[in-house]
């Protein structure tokens, strides 16, 4: 039987080398002294190359479960979450409470050394593409729903790709990668069946999804249809029932299957059901209640659907992965800690992910992995299990990691490229900045944000965002509207140090938490590392981010959020193409001006400010 909790019932549920090493000098430190048993620091590599090393928790149990079946490629079930952060699952964080998770990921891998886009769009785009979003165009920032932009066209998905090898494919959840003509749409770029929504936050129950004041529309989708009447379902839920359906309405001995359950949980708008709430009403941050109530419920929605997978013969051939798109934002309940920065920026806290393999075909589980691993490895890696061709897709920056995953092995990927954002340039104030001196002039413009990690080394350009560290349980500041949270362009005040800064250098394995930039003790790596920006920047295409269309507005669409672009039949893709073209060069601009901040909102920053100071 599905297991359910307060109010929700059963039937809602059919449902590179170093001579010295850099941080003695910070180990010497008073404060570190205090601070070492929070942080567990260790020191760096000796080889600067070198960050791709397997640590265990105990031996690792070789599995007599099942073994693979050379002539029945696997189930792959893909669960991705929306904005849940490091600190947001139970076994990083005891309170909350997250016992399937949990115990899924100690009976399989978990990935301790993985990374994911700061944002929604980019991390779904490498996801499906095995690509760098310099590699689509999608370098800044996310696709808003009235952006005639979506997936280059020239490009196979995931999907596709499964197809082709024999798979049924679905899709269930948030999609947030363009809609503005249906050859953008998920059914035209691989799944045979989609249900969910098409913009990037969308209401849990009533399903309206808003693009500025006045511009909002219903955003339930059933594969190219509006999916009306489904207002008062909560959508985790909603999703976990057609997951079911799907599950119960397919042959496992006779396909294999592949589902992408993306789930909206937990972004924004906090909506839990009250029940859910009640466990976690000793938090006194309404915010981060709620947040943890809706974790939960995606810890019950994976419950359920593991459960069908066993029932339903699924289990014994299939493949679990469990991912984040990105970094939470903890100014609406989520928690990066200890981690630095947040959703939307290059600090860890927005780009080291949530994840964790679970299968009865892993030859070692029960195990921690500290493996490199990268969001575009699932392509190649989950086109391997499915025993297809990926030299088929050429210019893929992800590696196949299933021996990395299975046997743990080293890890093929030596280095991620976590993005250059040539757009992304605020003005520069008066006089040199700390850090730029010679390399911005011979080697890269340091203005431009950038961040890139090389074995163990970290490398951040420009303006990598609000570089707080933000303990759970801090009161919010009052932020703007969700979409004004993807990206900062002002440093806070309480990054005073770093405000005129734009190189950061850190040892990821000996500073995990990015507490000691040592771009001045080691220029030798800073140089190296932008060298290496400027080798992959060579190989970007030009960035696509086009101005918003008014025809997109759903009122010209009995108020729902779909394709407003025609196109002929036997043109699809083609007109994406010359879309593309048309908009070259030429983006949407938004006005960026300075607010005077006001003084309830200073009052509950400057309550942070001290929050955090005690803390960290």
């Amino acid at each position: 039987m599905f297991r359910t909790c307060g109010v929700l019932q059963e039937e809602q549920l059919h449902t590179v080398p170093l001579k010295h090493e850099v941080n003695k000098m910070f180990l010497r430190s008073a404060w570190l002294a205090v601070l070492s048993g929070l942080l567990s620091l260790g020191l760096p590599s000796a080889d600067w190359t070198a960050g791709n090393r397997v640590e265990d928790e105990g031996e690792g149990r070789q599995n007599d479960q099942a073994t693979p079946d050379p002539k029945k490629p696997p189930h792959i079930i893909f669960i991705l979450t929306d904005d849940q952060g490091y600190n947001d699952i139970g076994y990083h964080n005891p309170s909350i409470r997250t016992p399937t998770l949990d115990r899924l990921a100690a009976e399989g891998v978990r990935l301790e050394n993985y990374y994911v886009q700061p944002i929604c769009t980019p991390s779904r785009s490498q996801l499906l593409t095995g690509r760098y979003q310099i590699h689509t165009g999608l370098q800044h920032s996310i696709i808003r729903p009235r952006q005639p932009s979506c997936l280059p066209p020239r490009l196979h998905t995931l999907p596709q790709r499964l197809q082709q090898a024999g798979y049924a494919t679905h899709m269930l959840g948030k999609w947030h990668l363009g809609f503005y003509r249906k050859a953008c749409l998920p059914t035209r770029k691989g799944f045979d069946t989609f249900f969910g929504s098409l913009t990037g936050s969308v209401d849990y129950y009533s399903y309206g999804s808003c693009d500025g004041p006045g511009l909002c529309g219903y955003d339930l989708h059933d594969n190219e249809s509006v999916a009306w009447g489904q207002q008062g379902r909560y959508s985790t839920l909603l999703y976990t029932q057609r997951a079911r359906k799907i599950l119960e309405g397919h042959d496992p001995t006779a396909q294999p299957l592949f589902l992408l359950l993306s789930l909206q949980a937990v972004h924004t708008p906090l909506q839990p059901p009250k029940s859910y709430i009640y466990p976690y009403r000793h938090m006194y941050n309404v915010a981060r209640r709620k947040y943890a109530a809706m974790v939960s419920l995606v810890d019950e929605a994976v419950h359920n659907v593991t459960y069908a997978l066993r029932k339903l013969g699924y289990y014994r051939n299939s493949v679990i992965v469990f991912s984040t798109d990105n970094g939470a934002q903890p100014f609406t309940g989520g928690s990066n800690w200890p981690l630095r920065g947040r959703k939307g920026t290059y600090w860890e806290g927005g780009v080291r992910g949530v994840a964790f393999v679970h299968s009865p075909l892993l030859k070692r589980r029960r195990r921690v992995s500290k493996a490199l691993l990268h969001i575009t490895d699932w392509f190649p890696t989950l086109l391997g299990l499915a025993r297809a061709n990926s030299s088929q897709s050429e210019g893929l920056d992800g590696f196949d990691v299933w021996p990395t995953l299975s046997e743990g092995k080293e890890s093929p990927r030596q280095e991620i490229l976590h993005n250059i954002d040539p757009l992304h340039k605020p003005p520069s104030p008066p006089g040199p900045r700390p850090g730029s001196g010679k390399w911005s002039q011979h080697i890269w413009d340091t203005s431009v944000q950038a961040a890139i990690r090389v074995g163990d080394w970290k490398l951040l350009t420009g303006d990598p965002g609000h570089g707080d560290w933000v303990p759970p349980q801090t009161l919010s500041s009052l932020p703007g509207r969700w979409w004004d949270l993807e990206r900062t362009f002002t440093p806070s005040s309480a990054s005073k140090t770093t405000a005129n800064q734009n190189i950061w250098l850190f040892n990821i394995s000996g500073d995990p938490y990015e507490r000691w930039d040592v771009s001045a003790q080691r220029p030798d790596v800073v140089q190296a590392l932008l060298e290496r920006l400027a080798f992959h920047n060579r190989t970007a295409v030009p960035v696509f981010f086009p101005p918003d269309d008014p025809r997109a507005d759903p009122a010209l669409r009995g108020g729902a959020w779909g394709p407003w672009v025609e196109e002929e039949e036997g043109e699809e893709g083609r007109g994406v193409e010359e879309e593309q073209e048309r908009y070259r060069g030429v983006y949407k601009r938004r006005e960026r001006k300075e607010k005077q901040m006001s003084k309830l909102n200073a009052y509950f920053l400057k309550l942070n400010e001290q929050l955090t100071s005690s803390l960290v």
